[in-house]
This record gives C-alpha cells, structure tokens and sequence, in this order.
C-alpha cells in the first residue's frame, strides 16, 4: 500500500468515528514527531501493538478487501508484566467492502456494529482440517442463542452484536447501499502475528510504499524508547 493511502483511510476512519460521538484515547492522536519523545512509561503501546493498522491482507486493492483498525486497549498473554485479559478494537469498511474468511485459534469475541451501514457477518464451522464445515454454525448473538447454515450471513444492524467462538470462521462485509460501518470488537487478548488462521494464504500487515510523511505511525512502526 502506500503511504499516502493509509494517510487517507486513516482520515477517513478518523471522520466516521466522530460521526458517531466514539472518542479515542490521546495516543491515537500522536503524529511520529509526538512519538520521537516517548519514553518508557508508554511501553505498552509498543508492547501490545496499540494504536492504527492498516491493511490491505497483501491483495492490493482496498476498495474491496481490507480493514482500517484500531487497538484501543490490549494485554499480552506472552508477557507477564501486563495483566489485562481483554482487548477493545474499533475497525471500518468501506460500503460494498470485505475482510477475508478466518478464525481465531485462542481468542473469543464480540463484534459489535457501533454505528454506520448495516454489518454482514459469513460464518462456517471449522472441519478440524482448517476447512469449511458444512454443519450447522450456533449463533449467539445480544442474548439470543440460534442455528443457521453454514455459509449464512447474520446481519448486524447498528448496536447489535454476534459472539464470536475459536475455530469459528467469520467473514466481514458491507450491504451495498448502506454506507460505511464503524465496528467494535471486544475480545480476549489480541495477538495478530498468530492467533488468526485466514481460510486462503493472505498477509496480515501490508508493504509500504513512502510516496509521502506518515500521518499517524501504525502499530508496528513505533520507534524504540528513549532513556529520557
């Protein structure tokens, strides 16, 4: 992807989540001159990767795939010295966008529609072989427990929200028509590098063409503490 892309989604994100009243914490905020003087005291921003992600799953084009993400709060099952069990994301798609088909080997999670267009989540049994199942998928959703079929979309309207269980595959999509969605996702502890098993054989964090300054660093760009 290049820089100037990400630039621009992340304004983008920035302006719906405004929209719908969601207010973020100061770090989201900082520009890479602010981070040039953060000490050690925010080492769990680097730490646990907080803060945006970018990403286009390696696929190039996305106006259709990808996902504008934000780690607002996460602990670190690798790492003792951080003792929170949970993670709060926001994410956001594009009108007529998707995410690819996954699951998560350790994590459980809600997602949750925050405000916007109307959510289309896919879901599948995984087969055990990291297939698609053809059983029935339990869809536990804002106190209610159901049965669909495999390959069903639930559909999440702004405030509603589905459970989302390992090993269950999940599908991310926009209805056409309906604009773009600001998402929540609440969840055990996140760690991208290898809790997320992708149905086809995707990348996870993009490569980056530098056609322009950064406007915000992304999660895995911070640079190291200083001794100040």
């Amino acid at each position: 992807m290049k820089r100037s892309q990400i630039n621009s989604i992340i304004r983008e994100m920035e302006e719906l989540i405004s929209e719908n009243g969601f207010h973020l914490p100061p770090f989201c905020n900082w520009t890479p001159k602010d981070w040039e003087n953060k000490g050690h005291e925010y080492d769990e921003i680097r730490d646990n990767m907080l803060g945006w992600d970018i990403t286009d799953f390696g696929l190039g084009d996305f106006d259709k795939v990808g996902f504008g993400l934000i780690t607002l709060r996460n602990g670190n099952r690798n790492n003792e010295k951080y003792k929170k069990v949970y993670a709060e994301k926001l994410l956001f798609l594009r009108d007529d966008m998707m995410a690819p088909m996954h699951f998560h080997w350790f994590k459980s999670e809600d997602i949750i529609n925050r405000g916007g267009g109307t959510l289309l989540i896919k879901v599948y049994n995984d087969d055990g072989k990291g297939g698609l199942a053809d059983s029935d998928v339990l869809i536990n959703s804002d106190g209610r427990s159901y049965y669909v079929k495999a390959g069903s979309l639930v559909k999440l309207l702004p405030g509603e929200s589905i459970t989302i269980w390992p090993h269950q595959y999940h599908e991310f999509h926009v209805e056409p028509g309906s604009g773009s969605v600001l998402i929540g996702e609440v969840s055990q502890c996140n760690d991208d590098n290898i809790d997320n098993r992708f149905y086809e054989d995707i990348g996870r964090f993009p490569e980056i063409e530098e056609d322009e300054e950064p406007y915000r660093l992304l999660c895995n760009e911070y640079p190291v503490a200083k001794n100040i």
